[in-house]
Order: structure tokens, then sequence, then C-alpha cells
């Protein structure tokens, strides 16, 4: 028979141990936070329906973006037991300079939109985790004040090359002024991607008080309140512009887009210079003949042409196409540390994340972006000690497995 008796007062002071009140809100929901999923939910619920929509959807029938999800979670590691991997190194050396962690944080426009603190927020977090930054044709802030906002940060400009090649031979000017180092040429929009979500939602840039906006803000009036009382929503590097993001891609920017252009820019360009939207190996072969520094393989996060080759299956036939001339990144579908970890052993030189940041920002600003970075960043670290890896040097083919 079991005998009973009551606990000492020290007894109970061992398991009786409340959690820190955390007065903030901001950093109460943070807190809660574990994995960028996590994030994802706070953001659903703290941003209107459009502007959750805008961020997490993709073209059509978004298969392009599902089939790079499910790519990933079809992975199968590799592990390598006893190998010592108690001190890891993140850092990786992306066209010649040191990133402190194997990602770098990719251009994404309308940032503002999704939290009023905007790109200076992201960039500031790129600052303090030593990783790079790229600011987006297409953002709401200047390549001047972002610049200002973090000095020593690691900036690259994303370019769209424009009907109007001046206006895009100023920014590329504006930029290099500005200190950037690398420009990124997108070259998979010759037209705008289908992207119902925000055909259905109606949206516009700026976002206009519809009914149904005007309910649904009702629902988030914090979003509101911080778009109607800070600086006007608008395009950092394009003139004011009324209609939705699929119309303003149609107007501006330039479906004849080819190989002479590129020249173009690599002549008008001082820096690194990167080309984002790669999709075969061939091509990635022919950017190299064009004297690019890298290309980032990317369907443009499922938002463009939808059943895009996915580009994790891409990577192995990219990487032996470009022979070592040439980095090869990687983005879409990226939302845990452990995929990047597959990326690199996989042969990627790095991965750039949009959505798993912008995440974090729709969930708390600033502050959810370092969340995002510091979420990120522990599963990188896990992931390779479990795999038995002291350094991203260490990662292999032999270590992963698309299944």
């Amino acid at each position: 028979m079991t005998k009973r008796r009551l606990p000492r007062p020290s007894e109970l002071a061992q398991i009786l141990r409340p959690k820190p009140v955390v007065l903030s809100p901001t950093d109460r929901r943070l807190e809660s936070a574990h994995t960028i999923a996590d994030l994802r939910y706070i953001a659903r619920r703290r941003s209107p329906r459009a502007v959750f929509d805008y961020t997490d959807g993709a073209a059509e029938a978004e298969i392009s973006l599902r089939r790079a999800r499910q790519t990933f979670r079809d992975i199968e590691f590799h592990p390598g037991v006893l190998r010592g991997a108690a001190e890891v190194d993140t850092g990786v050396e992306i066209l010649g300079k040191r990133s402190a962690l194997p990602f770098a944080f990719a251009p994404t426009g309308f940032t503002r939109m999704m939290n009023h603190e905007g790109e200076p927020a992201v960039v500031r977090v790129a600052q303090r985790a030593g990783i790079p930054y790229a600011l987006s044709t297409m953002g709401t802030t200047s390549i001047e004040e972002v610049a200002a906002v973090a000095p020593t940060a690691r900036k690259w400009f994303q370019l769209y090359v424009w009907r109007d090649r001046g206006a895009g031979r100023e920014l590329i000017d504006r930029a290099h002024r500005a200190g950037y180092d690398t420009l990124i040429l997108t070259v998979d929009t010759p037209v705008g991607g289908a992207r119902l979500r925000d055909m259905r939602n109606g949206l516009t840039i700026p976002p206009a008080l519809t009914l149904s906006t005007f309910l649904d803000g009702a629902r988030h009036p914090a979003w509101w309140f911080n778009l109607l009382t800070t600086e006007p929503l608008t395009f950092a590097s394009l003139s004011s512009y009324q209609g939705t993001v699929a119309e303003l891609i149609d107007e501006m920017f330039d479906p004849t887009l080819n190989l002479d252009d590129l020249d173009w820019v690599r002549e008008s360009w001082p820096g690194k210079l990167v080309v984002k939207g790669i999709q075969s190996a061939e091509d990635a072969r022919d950017m190299v003949k064009h004297g690019v520094d890298a290309v980032i393989l990317s369907n443009h996060g499922g938002r463009q042409l939808d059943r895009a080759p996915t580009p994790l299956r891409l990577l192995p036939a990219a990487v032996d196409a470009v022979q070592g001339e040439a980095e090869v990144w990687l983005d879409t579908g990226i939302l845990s540390g452990a995929d990047i970890v597959a990326a690199l052993a996989h042969g990627a030189t790095a991965c750039l994340v949009g959505r798993a940041y912008l995440y974090g920002l729709m969930a708390g600003g600033e502050r959810g972006v370092q969340r995002a970075t510091d979420i990120l960043r522990t599963e990188i670290v896990r992931t390779m000690r479990l795999l038995g890896v002291n350094s991203i040097a260490d990662l292999r083919p032999a270590h992963v497995t698309v299944r």
C-alpha cells in the first residue's frame, strides 16, 4: 500500500517556478514562436487578409511553391556519429566576403505594407547578424535611407530592367554611390505571374479602403493605425502608382529583356553581379559566359510561372554546369534551418530567405525579424551537430538524399 505524506515547502519550491512576467505584448507573442511556422501563424492573425495573402501566396494554383516545400520535406539526412561536433562554424564566404550565417535576406517588394517598420527593420537585423541584405527595386524605403540606417551592413540591390533604360541606369548609379557591393538582376518577370489571391482580394499598392478591406481592417486596427499614422506607403524607386502588382509589372518591366541587356548591366555595374531566376542548368552556364559572379536558382517563390522547376532538384546539375566559375545560390520554399543545410550539402554556396523573415516582420516588426533569424540560426546549428559536421565546408552531398 502506498504511503502518502504532505510535501515539504522546500520540495514545492523546486517545482513551482512561475515564468517571468513579460510586459511587452510583442515580446510575449514572439516568445511563443519556436519555428517559422509559428511566426506565420502569428502573422496571419495580426495582418489583414490581403496583406498576409500577398506574402504567403504564389501564382495560379500555387503548385510550384507546394512542390518546393514538399521537396524539402522529402529530404533524408545521413548523419555521421562520434564526430565531435561541439563547436559549429556557420560562416560562409559569399562573393569573397564572410557571412556569419549561410543565408541572406532576399529582396522583397512592398515591405512596409507587411509592417510599418519595413526595410529599415530588416537591414538592421542583417547588420547585427552579420549577413547580407538585398533591397528590392519594388522596395518602400529608398536606397539611400537603407544605407544610412545600417551603415556597416553588407547591402545588395536587386534590379528589374525597365522599359526606360535611363531609369534603370539611375538606380544602378545610386546603389553604387550608396555603397551597395552587389547587384542582383532578376530575369524571371517578363510579365507578372497570375497571383490569384491578390486578384481575389483586390489588392492594390497602396491598399485601397474598400468595403471589404474596411471590414477586414476592423479586425486588425493596429495594422491600419500604423499604416495611416506613418509616412505614406509608396514605392521608393518608382513614381506614384495606383493598381495591382501584376499591372505594374506589365506596364513598367521590359518583356524584351535578353542577353544583350545582361551585357549592358554587366558593363554598367562595377561590383559583383548576380542573376536571379535561373531555372535550368543550361541557363546557369550561359550566365557564366556573360560574366556573372553568381546565379540564383529560383522560381520567384512560386510567384511567376506555376509548375516551374523546383530549385533544389536543379541544384546538382547547375553546380556541375558552372564548373566553379560562379557561385550557385538557391531560394524558394525555405522555411527552416534544416532546409538551408540540405541545400548547402547539395552544393549551394548560400541561400536566400524571403517569406521566413517577412512572417517575423508581420508578427513583431524588427523584433520579429530578429526572432526569425534566431530560429533559423538555432536550427542550422542543431542540424549540423546532429549530422556530425563542424562547419559548412564539411557538408557533402552524401549527407542528404532527396527522396
